[in-house]
């Protein structure tokens, strides 16, 4: 029998707010967070018209809020917002379904397209298992942008299949809640769409 695994998506499905937006209005203030989406308003609209991917309109709030941060300095931030900020925003439904599948011996898998950096120290408390986009360091600072392709759509399932390969796990479960999940979904037997709520 091969192992068993279930995947989650975070931002949406086990969470009630998005982590990226929390993280930065947690680091940088509620003034500083609304001034930064005015200003960068634009290139956001272009991104919902799809002129912009999304990885790009990703990388342009990164840089703006975080680049050239320090990587121990944002690494301080990363854990307090994990401790601090992260349980405050997880849906209870989620964090049960969560211990239901462990306990039935299947292994869960965040499969997220916000940065490893503050999702880790959550999952490594939940004994859940981590794939998440990479952040680019340069010189030890933060570059603001993706390093490899940022975790969303079909990149979910590719990095998905490098660590788990489809002839030696069985997917049990996939949730999501966005249509960049829906090829994650896809792979499991039994699918799980905007659940939680």
């Amino acid at each position: 029998m091969k192992p068993r695994i279930a995947l989650f998506d975070f931002d949406g499905t086990i969470t009630r707010k998005d982590s990226l937006l929390e993280f930065i209005r947690f680091t940088r203030g509620t003034v500083r967070f609304y001034m930064g989406f005015i200003l960068l308003s634009p290139l956001l609209v272009a991104m919902k018209a799809r002129l912009l991917s999304n990885q790009q309109g990703k990388e342009f709030v990164l840089r703006y809020f975080f680049g050239g941060t320090p990587m121990a300095v944002f690494d301080s931030w990363c854990q307090k917002f994990a401790h601090s900020r992260i349980p405050a925003i997880v849906r209870p439904g989620a964090l049960e379904e969560i211990r239901r599948l462990k306990q039935d011996n299947i292994t869960v898998v965040l499969v997220s397209a916000s940065p490893e950096n503050w999702l880790l120290e959550w999952t490594k408390a939940n004994d859940i298992q981590l794939i998440g986009t990479h952040l680019a360091i340069k010189n030890d600072r933060i570059t603001g942008l993706v390093n490899g392709k940022n975790c969303h759509g079909t990149e979910k399932v590719r990095r998905i299949r490098e660590n788990f390969p489809q002839n030696e796990y069985e997917i049990t479960d996939a949730f999501g809640d966005t249509k960049g999940d829906l090829p994650m979904l896809e792979l499991a037997v039994n699918q799980h769409w905007k659940p939680f709520r």
